[in-house]
């Protein structure tokens, strides 16, 4: 299930960290009240531009507080200008945090990440179905130990799902995709 939040309501042009903790208030509301699996849209349409303090805080810090105070759900940036999405992505690498932006109905990472990141992320999209480590090892011609430190990555990162099943020979396994 999805939850947006339209953030034009406190102005076109958002700027100190104060600002950005009211509307991050807002936006742990609906984290909180969403369910395991769900995703929570901070809409940007409207909002012609923010400042470095304000991306840091809002989302710098709602991305670093995510995986701790609310598991297995998920942050999503939707309706980014250039201007803003070059913004947020210097705030993001300074952090060393990655989240996902839709932009026109297709998922991208955006933030601070290793070109590997990216493949593993689109892989998993393109699978189009729940795929384990096993079955990205071979995708993505790497071993099974590598493909294991990405998935654990962007998981803890919360931008992949991550899910225990049990595989045909009975071993538990994880399955991992990507929002829809």
């Amino acid at each position: 299930m999805e939850q947006a939040l339209n953030i034009s309501k406190h102005g076109s042009q958002l700027w100190t960290r104060d600002l950005a903790r009211t509307i991050r208030g807002e936006v742990e509301k609906l984290l909180e009240k969403a369910q395991a699996g769900d995703t929570v849209i901070i809409d940007l349409k409207g909002v012609e531009a923010f400042d470095y303090s304000f991306a840091n805080e809002l989302f710098g810090t709602a991305i670093l507080r995510l995986s701790k105070e609310h598991p297995d759900r998920f942050l999503v940036v939707d309706n980014l200008t250039s201007y803003i999405r070059e913004n947020l992505s210097k705030a993001l690498e300074s952090l060393g945090l990655i989240m996902i932006e839709r932009k026109g109905g297709k998922l991208q990472l955006l933030g601070k990440m290793h070109p590997a990141d990216q493949e593993t992320f689109h892989a998993i999209e393109r699978a189009g179905e729940p795929v384990t480590a096993a079955a990205l090892k071979d995708k993505l011609g790497i071993n099974l130990t590598a493909v294991n430190e990405r998935l654990t990555k962007l998981s803890g990162l919360s931008v992949i799902r991550r899910k225990a099943s049990v595989s045909t020979a009975g071993r538990q396994q994880y399955e991992y995709t990507v929002l829809k």
